[in-house]
């Protein structure tokens, strides 16, 4: 699968239409000068290598070349290679810097990943500004160590569900939390199924409920970007909320935070216990880090009351 097929499913799973990759084309070899042409052309060559690692390293190296000589499509490309850290470090700096570039020059797809991403950087990557070679990423396996302590529910998943992992990591890593503890969630919650549905409403791969989903603007709860987005974001709010206590979140949002709230620390639900339980031995941690998403902290803090 060449580059643009690969983008475009990732586009697809970010929650972007087939309009948007239809909108751009792969590149117009008719309009393109011939050195880029080529580069383009070896880049795509590189992507196909059995080592996945140093041939997406090589394509980078090729788009930094192409971007040099000002190639829109060279330019989204290695955006795309830093977004998903493929060859190169991850880098959403980067890659929102390399998507706003080929955007301003009318790049469709760029557009649509410099939404995704939500930021704005002007710091290009060296090997664009001069003649170097890209920085070189971590060999494959980084995934697999992220993962660790939920590695036998991963082992069953099925090979047409094992993409949900790589979204969740770019996007938990984008939100400063910890991809392990979004997975544990959904191992938890819907098992990796992307259009499960509870008796009480709640929905997709983060089981999201109705109010969950208006709370953080959901439109398609089961569009899976979408429903990890709206789980990442209350799971970050509720760690702020509870600075840092995993356990008081997770009741949370099982229960909700105003049930937590009521109780004084976990609710004595059955179901909640057994959750809190659950999704913290997937995780292996009981706290984890916090912000100042929440804007301020629960009232039980201080005083809680454990069961």
């Amino acid at each position: 699968m060449h580059m643009l097929a690969r983008t475009c499913v990732w586009l697809l799973v970010l929650g972007w239409g087939s309009a948007v990759c239809a909108a751009s084309p792969d590149s117009d070899a008719t309009q393109l000068p011939p050195a880029v042409a080529l580069l383009l052309q070896k880049a795509q060559e590189d992507e196909q290598n059995p080592d996945t690692y140093e041939g997406m390293w090589q394509a980078a190296n090729r788009y930094c070349t192409a971007s040099r000589m000002g190639s829109t499509e060279a330019q989204f490309r290695l955006g795309m290679l830093f977004a998903f850290g493929r060859g190169v470090p991850e880098s959403q700096e980067l890659a929102a810097s390399l998507f706003s570039l080929a955007a301003n020059q009318g790049h469709a797809l760029a557009l649509a990943m410099l939404d995704t991403i939500r930021m704005t950087s002007n710091t290009l990557p060296d090997c664009v500004m001069q003649a170097s070679a890209p920085p070189r990423g971590s060999r494959p396996g980084a995934t697999d160590a992220l993962v660790a302590g939920i590695d036998k529910h991963l082992d069953d998943l099925p090979r047409n569900r094992r993409w949900i992992i790589d979204l969740v990591g770019t996007q938990a890593r984008w939100n400063a939390v910890d991809p392990r503890l979004i997975l544990s969630i959904i191992a938890a919650e819907s098992n990796f199924e992307t259009t499960a549905t509870s008796p009480k409403s709640a929905m997709g791969l983060m089981q999201l409920i109705p109010a969950t989903a208006e709370r953080f603007n959901v439109q398609s709860a089961y569009n899976a970007t979408q429903n990890i987005r709206a789980g990442l974001s209350y799971v970050r709010w509720l760690l702020s909320y509870y600075q840092g206590d995993l356990k008081l979140a997770l009741a949370a949002y099982n229960s909700g935070e105003g049930v937590v709230d009521r109780y004084k620390g976990i609710p004595p639900f059955k179901e909640t216990r057994a959750y809190v339980q659950k999704v913290i031995a997937l995780y292996g941690k009981a706290t984890h880090p916090f912000d100042d998403k929440a804007g301020k902290v629960s009232p039980i803090l201080g005083k809680l009351i454990r069961y």
